[in-house]
């Protein structure tokens, strides 16, 4: 049997990696869609703009804020969200970097 190959993987390639594979599903492209441009936005607002259970929202919103994408803000009992517009920022010039199309700097 021959021993499996352990490929070390860059971290930065395993952080893109899974940044992109938060925004790999609609319904989470559809929530950062929604909070372009706003400063916070409650949760009920995500759920009345999302058509889809409320369960299923907050598990996507899950998946975001693990990876960095967004931001969270008590609001009284309950949360706000942000997009973590410095982190996408990052991670589009990290990624144009990979592809050769933008210098690091």
């Amino acid at each position: 049997m021959t021993a499996p190959k352990l490929i070390p993987f860059d971290v930065e390639h395993i952080r893109m990696a899974q940044f992109a594979a938060a925004l790999a599903h609609p319904a989470r492209m559809a929530i950062v869609t929604f909070l372009q441009g706003k400063d916070t936005v409650s949760f009920k607002e995500i759920v009345n703009e999302i058509p889809l259970a409320q369960a299923t929202i907050s598990q996507h919103i899950k998946t975001l804020l693990e990876a960095g994408l967004l931001l969270q803000y008590p609001n009284g009992p309950r949360m706000s969200y942000a997009l973590n517009c410095e982190k996408i920022q990052s991670f589009c010039h990290q990624f144009q970097c990979t592809l050769g199309t933008q210098n690091p700097e």
